[in-house]
């Protein structure tokens, strides 16, 4: 997330990111993925649909998508992800007072009507029941899945303590459990890797759980920075139709991401760009 995707210095900075709130590019353990190709969502939101998935491999592996393709017909939207992270150790440090969530970048996506996709671990959606609800509800917005613990699940993963194999599906499921808990009725069947990090074990694990993979091609640089321009600017530098932007929602990890959203937005759209959510992404991937 930090400055720029393959850049060795942003590995650097990512990866001690990502030891307190994770989302990382794709690491070196990382599979061929799917391409598929992109679709179109309104700005507003529309009323609920079926959240569509890629054809699961004859491998029996999940599958992953990353971004729509290039192409000189692709239509110009990108869908802007935020990760909801929270690990399975650190209530303790929210007792304390440490913001894991960022109910003022929530508020400006509503303000701005900014369809969003929000990967939240079933912890996070523990420690804000109201929030993570609150998210799940609205029209605007879709919660995917983060994992519960947000440990990793390959090695390495900057720094992350590791689920084993035999307990990456129960992972999975116990985050999909604590959003119904909550009340979340928009929930998709994607599910983000903490730090971005999986292997050929990893996605034949959780395949059972009928998840879609999803990771991004576009870094916003927003753990840990402080300055919402930089911010700002690598997004739009990095964004192409069809493009998976990843940040994320916690204070206390990414505190200018709100602050860059309020440039990033309008930049985009004077561009010419919608913003969506995966699933509209996903839709026009699995129809077209």
């Amino acid at each position: 997330m930090i400055i720029s995707v393959r850049r060795l210095f942003a590995v650097a900075v990512l990866g001690a990111a990502l030891v307190a709130c994770g989302g990382a590019r794709e690491l070196t353990n990382q599979t061929d993925q799917t391409a598929p190709r992109t679709g179109a969502g309104p700005r507003a939101a529309p009323e609920a649909a079926p959240a569509p998935q890629l054809a699961r491999p004859r491998s029996g592996l999940t599958p992953v998508f990353e971004r729509a393709p290039a192409s000189a017909t692709a239509p110009k939207t990108v869908a802007l992800t935020f990760d909801a992270d929270m690990t399975a150790d650190q209530g303790p440090r929210a007792a304390r007072g440490e913001h894991f969530d960022n109910p003022e970048l929530i508020s400006t996506l509503r303000r701005l009507k900014v369809p969003a996709t929000i990967f939240m671990t079933g912890r996070w959606a523990e420690e804000y029941p109201a929030q993570a609800k609150s998210i799940g509800t609205d029209p605007l917005f879709e919660i995917a899945n983060h994992s519960y613990s947000h440990h990793a699940f390959a090695t390495p993963c900057y720094g992350l303590p590791t689920v084993a194999k035999d307990a990456m599906r129960a992972d999975v499921e116990r985050a999909f459990t604590a959003f119904r808990k909550v009340g979340a009725e928009r929930v998709v069947p994607y599910f983000r890797f903490p730090g971005g990090c999986y292997d050929t074990t990893a996605l034949r694990a959780i395949a059972p759980t009928g998840v879609t993979a999803v990771q991004w091609d576009v870094v916003s640089g927003d753990a840990f920075a402080s300055d919402a321009d930089a911010v700002a600017e690598q997004v739009l530098a990095g964004v192409k139709p069809g493009s998976v932007v990843v940040m994320h929602c916690t204070r206390s990890a990414a505190p200018v991401t709100e602050q860059a959203i309020r440039t990033i937005v309008p930049k985009l759209r004077e561009r010419g760009y919608r913003m969506v959510r995966v699933s509209d992404v996903m839709r026009g991937a699995t129809t077209g």
